[in-house]
C-alpha cells in the first residue's frame, strides 16, 4: 500500500501558495496549547492544586511525548503517507485542547497535554519531510516560514489566553479556545496538501531501517544532543518566565505579553536567519550568532532580570528561534533524498525532545532548592554555550562521510 502511494503521480492542480498556507497553518497550531499555559499558572495551580513540580508536567509530558513519536514518526508517514499522517495528528491536537473545557483537576489537564503531544509529535515529524519533498529547491526559506509561524502561534498563545481567561472568567476557557485554529488548519490541510506523492526513485533509507541504520552513526546522536539542549531554554521559558515575572509584582496579563514578545522574536529569527544561511552552505556562523544571543538572554535574566526584561525576552528568544530553524535545515541538509533526510529530522527531534522535556522540571527543581529561578537561567546559559562548542562539528564538507552508505559485499 505505502509503496502503491509512493510509486503514484501526484496531484499537481493545488496551487504552491495554498501548499505554503498549509505548512504555516499547520506549524501555528504547535505551539499554544504549551504556551498557553504559564501566563494563568497562578489560576491553574488554585483551580487544580498543582504544584510547581506538578505544573512542569504540562510541558514536561508533551515535549517527551514529542520525543517519543517521532521515533515513529518516519514509520507512520511512510506507512499512511504525509497527508494523512498530518491530517490524523491535527485531529488528536484538536481533541486534546477541547476536552480541556472539561478538565475538573491536574490528573486530567496532564491527560489533555499528553493527547496534544502525541499529535504534534507526529506532525513535527512528518514536515520536515513533506517540505523537502514539496519544495526540494527551496527547504530553507520554507522551513524558516515554518518555524516562525510555530513560534508566531507561540506568541499567540501567551498574549490571547490570560484575555480571554479575563472575559470569559476561566483559565478552561482560555485553554480550550485552541481547539477552533486546529480545526481551521485541519480544513486547510485536507484542500492544499497532495493526495499523492511525486514518482522517485528508490530511497537509500527505508523505515524502519533508516532508524537503525541512522542510529548507527555518531553524527545523529549529535544532532540530537545539540538540538535537545538547545530547546530545553525555550521549554523552560515557556513553562517559567510568566511565573518568574509573576513573581516580581507582575500580572497575569503583562507576564504573558512578555512570552509573547519572546515567541515573536523567536518567529522572526526562524524567519530571517534561515533565509540569511541560505546564501551559503555552511550555516555555522549564523547558529553561533544564535547561540551568543541565548547566552546573552539568559545572562541577563539571572543578573538584570528587572533591568531590562523586553530586551532578554527579545534577544534570548530571537536565539533560540533562529537556533531551531537553523537545525531542522541543517538536518535536511545531510541527506538529499526527502525520505531519508526527513527520517533524519524525526530522530533528531525525537531524540533532542526527550532531552529537551528535562528541562522545566530541572528548573522547577533548582526553584525549589534556591527558592529563585536564577539557577535555572545559569544552566540554560550553560547549555547554551555547550551547544555552540558542539556545533563546530557541522562542516558540510563533511556531510556525505557522515552518512555515507557501505558498499554492499560482492
Amino acid at each position: 500500500m505505502a509503496d502503491a502511494i509512493a510509486n503514484a503521480p501526484a496531484v499537481r492542480a493545488t496551487p504552491r501558495w495554498l501548499v505554503l498556507a498549509a505548512v504555516a497553518g499547520i506549524g501555528l497550531n504547535l505551539r499554544p496549547f504549551l504556551t498557553a499555559v504559564g501566563p494563568l499558572a497562578p489560576a491553574i495551580r488554585a483551580g487544580t492544586g498543582l504544584s510547581y513540580q506538578g505544573m512542569a508536567w504540562l510541558t514536561l509530558l508533551p515535549m517527551l511525548l514529542m520525543g517519543v513519536g517521532a521515533f515513529f514518526g518516519p514509520a507512520i508517514r511512510a506507512r499512511l503517507g504525509a497527508r494523512a499522517a498530518v491530517l490524523g495528528a491535527l485531529a488528536l491536537l484538536g481533541a486534546g485542547c477541547a476536552l480541556r473545557l472539561g478538565v475538573a483537576d491536574g490528573t486530567l489537564l496532564i491527560a489533555s497535554a499528553a493527547l496534544c503531544g502525541l499529535g504534534v509529535a507526529v506532525m513535527q515529524a512528518a514536515c520536515p519531510g513533506l517540505v523537502k519533498q514539496e519544495f526540494p529547491e527551496r527547504v530553507a526559506p520554507v522551513m524558516g516560514l515554518y518555524s516562525a509561524a510555530l513560534m508566531g502561534g507561540g506568541a499567540l498563545g501567551a498574549q490571547l489566553s490570560p484575555w480571554v481567561s479575563t472575559q470569559a472568567g476561566s483559565w478552561r476557557e482560555a485553554l480550550a479556545l485552541w481547539a477552533v485554529p486546529v480545526l481551521a488548519a485541519l480544513a486547510l490541510a485536507w484542500v492544499a496538501l497532495p493526495r499523492a506523492l511525486p514518482a522517485r526513485g528508490a530511497s537509500p533509507l527505508r523505515p524502519p531501517s533508516a532508524a537503525r541504520a541512522l542510529l548507527r552513526r555518531p553524527r545523529t546522536w549529535l544532532l540530537m544532543l545539540c538540538f535537545g539542549v538547545m530547546n530545553g531554554g525555550y521549554a523552560s521559558l515557556v513553562a517559567w518566565l510568566a511565573p518568574f515575572y509573576q513573581g516580581h509584582g507582575w500580572s497575569a496579563p503583562a507576564s504573558g505579553a512578555l512570552v509573547a514578545l519572546m515567541a515573536l522574536a523567536q518567529a522572526a529569527a526562524a524567519l530571517l536567519l534561515p533565509a540569511l544561511a541560505a546564501r551559503r552552505a555552511d550555516r555555522r556562523a549564523w547558529m553561533a550568532l544564535a547561540l551568543a544571543m541565548q547566552v546573552a538572554g539568559f545572562g541577563g535574566l539571572a543578573l538584570w532580570p528587572d533591568a531590562a526584561p523586553h530586551a532578554w525576552a527579545v534577544i534570548g528568544g530571537a536565539g533560540l528561534g533562529g537556533c531551531f530553524a537553523l537545525y531542522l535545515v541543517v538536518a535536511l541538509d545531510h541527506l538529499p533524498d526527502p525520505d531519508s533526510a526527513g527520517a533524519l529530522s524525526a530522530l533528531m527531534q525525537g531524540g533532542g525532545f526527550l532531552l529537551a522535556s528535562l528541562a522545566p522540571w530541572i528548573t522547577a527543581m533548582l526553584q525549589a532548592r534556591t527558592g529563585g529561578f536564577a539557577a535555572g537561567w545559569w544552566y540554560h546559559l550553560g547549555c547554551a554555550a555547550l551547544v555552540g562548542v558542539l556545533t563546530l562539528r557541522l562542516d558540510p564538507a563533511r556531510y556525505g562521510s557522515a552518512y555515507a552508505m557501505p558498499r554492499a559485499a560482492g
